[in-house]
């Protein structure tokens, strides 16, 4: 008989230390307007972006993509703008386009430069199969912007 795999969040202190999840879980309490997450444990505020391969199986991509989902887009990219920001000193801004059937584009600019663009496909699945992978990724995309907004900040200043 299978059973549903079941997804557990082991925290370490590690992670939660990364400059990613630092600002990941900033931009979760920013856009909190009634101040409901400010007292949850950070482990909590993160647990939405683990989805496991059979949750993901189980989230219909038929209908529109729910608000909340959208929203953790939002901030997964949000947060990738933060930290090349926090390291360049050029402000980034994001533009998410998607359509009501999960598809669309991810993009990070400065100036004219675009930093990072990511396809987003079945957008209503979005989330990481582990917090290490959700933060290797951010993490990743992030030190991308970072490089080629420090290789081309003529470009970011236009």
């Amino acid at each position: 008989m299978n059973t549903p795999e079941r997804t557990t969040l082991v925290m370490s202190s590690d992670i939660l230390d990364t400059p990613f999840a630092k600002a990941l879980i900033q931009q979760i309490r920013a856009n909190d307007p009634y101040g409901t997450l400010r007292n949850w444990a950070d482990e909590l505020l993160l647990k939405p972006f683990v989805v496991s391969k059979a949750q993901k199986r189980d989230i219909s991509v038929e209908g529109d993509v729910d608000p909340i989902t959208k929203g953790r887009i939002m901030a997964f990219y949000r947060a990738i703008a933060a930290r090349i920001e926090q390291q360049t000193g050029q402000l980034s801004q994001v533009v998410i386009d998607l359509s009501h059937e999960g598809f669309g584009w991810a993009l990070i600019f400065s100036g004219r430069l675009l930093i990072v663009v990511r396809t987003l496909r079945d957008a209503q699945r979005f989330g990481f199969d582990s917090l290490d992978n959700l933060i290797a990724e951010g993490e990743k995309l992030a030190n991308a912007g970072i490089d080629l907004a420090t290789r081309h900040a003529e470009i970011c200043k236009l």
